[in-house]
């Protein structure tokens, strides 16, 4: 499996995935999160953080200061980028990025922005909102051989 789409009924079951999603991370695991503006990027990505540094009582969205660093007791560090507001790929090394990639957890935002810099072994999760109903968002997520088996666990204990 490589490929699955998952059903999100609101911002609670968005949070929920971002719990879930946070015991299979481990340092270098690279989350490209995708969709348009609203799309619950920043809450998937808060559920993360939440889950993986549990005294972290702000997580605020790095949408002006582009990358914001949590510290967990245990594990490695969490890198949340929000690449919105980049005028060219280039920047993000500036960011300290490339590093980021190897030793920390890294959540990237408008991963796109990227360009040729986003690493292969990437897990994409795209969010795109369901036109029907406003709260509902479907997931769709995909990754290479690292994470076909795990994303079929996650979708199994998503239910």
């Amino acid at each position: 499996m490589s490929d699955i789409d998952l059903t999100l009924e609101g911002p609670a079951a968005t949070t929920r995935l971002g719990l879930c999603l946070s015991a299979l991370l481990r340092a270098g695991d690279v989350v490209a999160l995708s969709g348009p503006l609203g799309a619950g990027k920043s809450v998937l990505a808060r559920g993360i953080v939440s889950a993986l540094c549990p005294l972290e009582d702000d997580i605020p969205s790095p949408t002006f200061t582009l990358v914001q660093t949590y510290e967990p007791d245990d594990g490695p560090p969490v890198m949340h980028f929000d690449l919105y507001r980049l005028g060219s790929p280039e920047e993000a090394l500036d960011l300290g990025i490339e590093d980021a990639f190897v030793d920390a957890v890294c959540l990237v935002e408008w991963p796109e922005r990227l360009g040729p810099w986003l690493p292969r072994n990437v897990l994409r999760i795209t969010l795109e909102p369901d036109p029907s109903m406003p709260e509902r968002r479907v997931a769709r997520l995909s990754g290479g051989a690292r994470w076909q088996h795990q994303l079929g666990k996650l979708a199994a204990e998503m239910g």
